[in-house]
């Protein structure tokens, strides 16, 4: 495998126009892949506006089956580029019964694998729980041309168990496609406050399993078609991190940003031996993170 990981994030902004929406993305994908990205990562959704800020059965039928539409729009653009891409996608399985998808296209277009997301939230200005079934394809990395890619979605980020069983299937790299930002009734301390530990979290999984993480979000801001909130105005700050959880690069929080990292896949090994937590963990007391409460 390369040791420099040439990857290449996506923050946009998005608009009700599915097709406007993927031919910007695709544009940047084309750019990025011309300044030698060899992986790509796209955030949560990217096809379509946020649509879980309210309960509506006709956004439904933004769904699509996989594979299908939008699955060979993006494998023709993997094959086209030669690149990896990370892309999420809302999945039809079959009438009444949809997911939270992330598909991964391999540099010659074919489906390296997909991931349907595991943590639904179900908060104000985010009910997924109405759209999304959680998933049931376990925590497994994908197999690709540039390495085994652990591929988690938002919600996800907040689970450490998430990350340490993607670790210890043999993920190479931790990436996170993203949706998140704050809502008009919280205050500014708060929102700081949330937005710093969402950093924060996801670089204590780089920390903790040794492992780069890659984090894409969208950015600006999306009304709440019910009126019932402000809207939700996604906070950007999409970021890579290297193995002890040190920044290689942060988008601000406001605006697009696409750019190119150099990520030392190499280092991982090194920093593991420095910091053994895998060969340490005590996995004959840890039975009971398998019951929800100890009451």
């Amino acid at each position: 495998m390369t040791e420099i990981l040439k990857t290449g994030i996506i923050q946009q902004h998005k608009s009700a126009d599915k097709e406007q929406n993927r031919q910007r993305l695709a544009a940047e994908v084309r750019r990025l892949a011309a300044e030698g990205a060899r992986l790509i990562v796209n955030q949560e959704l990217h096809d379509s506006l946020y649509f879980c800020q309210t309960e509506n059965v006709d956004l439904c039928s933004l769904a699509e089956p996989i594979p299908g539409e939008g699955t060979a729009f993006y494998s023709a653009l993997a094959a086209e580029t030669g690149t990896v891409l990370v892309c999420s996608l809302f999945e039809r399985r079959a009438a009444g019964l949809y997911h939270n998808t992330a598909v991964v296209f391999d540099a010659d277009g074919s489906i390296a694998g997909r991931y349907r997301k595991m943590h639904i939230p179900d908060d104000p200005a985010y009910y997924e729980k109405f759209y999304f079934t959680p998933g049931d394809m376990g925590f497994e990395p994908i197999d690709t041309s540039v390495g085994r890619l652990g591929v988690l979605v938002c919600w996800d980020q907040w689970y450490p168990e998430a990350a340490r069983l993607m670790a210890l299937a043999g993920a190479q790299i931790l990436i996170y496609p993203t949706a998140i930002g704050t809502e008009s009734s919280d205050s500014p301390e708060e929102q700081e406050r949330q937005q710093q530990a969402w950093i924060t979290v996801q670089r204590g999984h780089a920390i903790a399993n040794g492992l780069p993480v890659v984090s894409v979000n969208r950015c600006g801001h999306e009304a709440d078609p019910s009126g019932a909130t402000g809207g939700i105005t996604f906070w950007g700050s999409s970021f890579v991190a290297g193995p002890q959880g040190e920044f290689l690069f942060q988008a601000p929080s406001q605006g697009e940003c696409s750019a190119v990292v150099d990520i030392d896949m190499a280092r991982s090994e090194q920093v593991r031996r420095w910091w053994p937590f895998l060969r340490d963990r005590r996995i004959d007391a840890y039975g009971d993170l398998t019951r929800r409460f100890r009451d």
